[in-house]
């Protein structure tokens, strides 16, 4: 007998990302921001401008999620924030099986899918045909999964991605335009420096935020 594909019909891609991930993540100070490859570097990097608070990869496919969960299991006391593509998760999708075990509470996926690989000339990925990396988090156990393909969904997926005692993954579809534009650094060396400066304290996000609480904001 011949066997067939059993993925589901492709969803329509219809957000645009520039507009749709800023809404979602509203605030961004107030997460560590790891960001996946391409697309959502890029998207990260321009909402933050390059903050101190962000670790956007480069070259590293696949290691956004396992970063992500590194960091939020060593900085219990802070949200920490996993920005991903599609085709970047395709290629790990193992790490959510093992975020699932761990469940962090302050750890949140935003999974950016566009159904393509941006990266390496804007082929097709699988979601485009059908796989839903939403069904496979919530297989791997994720507690808390949302959602969001159009205007009406982002104002319950932002609350998603902030207001959860358990780890949450939300799925964010977006058309194969561009993302946004902002030409950021990408020495890996660089990049991990600064993110340790600001971490500690010592880089433009920890002086800004010493110096709103010297004001009283």
């Amino acid at each position: 007998m011949e066997a067939k594909g059993t993925a589901a019909v492709a969803p329509r891609f219809v957000l645009d990302r520039r507009k749709a991930v800023p809404a979602l993540i509203g605030r961004h100070e107030d997460f560590l921001i790891v960001a996946g490859l391409a697309g959502a570097a890029k998207d990260i990097a321009a909402l933050t401008e390059d903050g101190s608070h962000t670790y956007a990869m480069a070259g590293a496919m696949g290691g956004a999620t396992m970063l992500g969960l590194g960091l939020a299991l060593a900085q219990p006391e802070r949200k920490v924030l996993v920005a991903t593509g599609d085709g970047e998760l395709l290629m790990n999708v193992g790490a959510l099986a093992t975020i699932a075990i761990l469940n962090p509470p302050n750890l949140s996926i935003l999974c950016i899918d566009n159904g393509h690989y941006g990266e390496t000339g804007n082929q097709k990925s699988h979601t485009s045909l059908g796989v839903q990396l939403d069904r496979m988090a919530a297989g791997a156990g994720i507690p808390v999964i949302h959602v969001v393909e159009s205007e009406a969904d982002i104002e319950a997926g932002a609350r998603a991605l902030r207001e959860h005692n358990a780890t949450a993954f939300v799925l964010l579809r977006v058309n194969d335009g561009p993302a946004a534009a902002l030409r950021r650094i990408m020495s890996p060396a660089t990049c991990r420096e600064r993110f340790r400066a600001g971490l500690l304290g010592r880089g433009r996000l920890g002086k800004a935020m010493e110096s709103g609480s010297a004001r009283g904001g």
